[in-house]
């Protein structure tokens, strides 16, 4: 089986770095795995020790194939940095793993996302894999190894060249997007948090990448695939990271099994996993206050 080259970003957290990558180093495949990783410069003073001490870690680093790091001078962001690096890996290389430095990797996660990046290749329906998965309800029923949802995960995941490479990452369709309420219904199915956060970006309240690839599988009407039982961790959840507050409402437990799972052909979108998705992720009253208040005023300024 040829690897998908496992790109990891990071900035300014020696000890979550640290975590990510030793977890890492314990999976199957990685001493036949190439990474590259991408370090952050540092935005101010404060900074510069701690990213001092993430590039000092990674300098010593070895288990791998081959490793490749690039260090930045100046502080690009993550959504900068996560794009322009993706889109370097991956045009070259047609495919990749991507990793951020705040995510505990089971044994068998190389493994699983080479063999679902391969299996499903030539199947437009599948847009990304992800190793993570959200603490959902599985329906006893339900038999495959892995579901989809109309949603993308950041949170430790794999993608194509002729996918990532499709989507305008400016977002020149967005006027007529927030204009359309049918449209941000469509979109809201991979949850109702969705439209606020893509109006944030737009607006300017963050930098997120992420946000415009779940737009990304929308717009392509396709889906992420999960696995059932998640292959990865978030430890990043403790006010640490960007975008990121203290919870631990997205904690999972580790599948440590190594046997390959089953890939069915067909997935469809199956009616109770994206019900238990959309409730795990509702937005409370007070946050969908917040957001009424937040952007109403810069959505009538911006669509005059």
């Amino acid at each position: 089986m040829q690897l998908a080259p496992i790109v990891i970003f990071v900035y300014n957290r020696p000890w979550h770095t640290k975590q990510t990558i030793e977890s890492l180093q314990k999976n199957l495949y990685a001493d036949e795995s190439e990474l590259f990783i991408f370090s952050d410069g540092p935005k101010n003073a404060l900074d510069y020790e701690r990213v001092k001490k993430v590039r000092t870690y990674l300098n010593s680093l070895n288990n791998f194939k081959k490793i490749n790091i690039q260090e930045s001078e100046t502080n690009k962001g993550l959504a900068n940095s996560v794009i322009d690096g993706v889109s370097q890996v991956i045009g070259e290389y047609d495919r990749a793993i991507v990793l951020e430095d705040d995510l505990l990797s089971a044994p068998g996660f190389i493994k699983f996302m080479n063999e679902a990046l391969k299996f499903y290749e030539e199947n437009d329906q599948i847009f990304s894999i992800s190793g993570y998965s959200f603490p959902l309800d599985i329906p006893e029923e339900y038999k495959n190894d892995v579901y989809i949802l109309p949603r993308a995960s950041t949170w430790g995941w794999g993608s194509w060249k002729n996918r990532w490479q499709t989507f305008d990452w400016n977002l020149a369709d967005f006027n007529e997007f927030i204009q359309n309420k049918t449209l941000q219904a469509d979109f809201n199915k991979g949850g109702e948090d969705l439209t606020p956060m893509l109006k944030a970006q737009v607006y300017g309240y963050i930098d997120s990448w992420g946000i415009r690839w779940s737009y990304a599988h929308y717009k392509n009407k396709s889906f992420c695939l999960y696995p059932v039982k998640s292959k990865l961790n978030n430890i990043g959840a403790d006010k640490s990271g960007t975008h990121t507050a203290r919870t631990k409402k997205f904690e999972v437990t580790l599948d440590n099994q190594l046997s390959s799972l089953i890939f069915p052909k067909k997935l469809c979108l199956d009616k109770d996993i994206h019900t238990s998705m959309k409730r795990f992720l509702k937005l409370s009253i007070q946050r969908k206050i917040i957001n009424y208040f937040r952007y109403a005023h810069l959505l009538n300024r911006k669509t005059k």
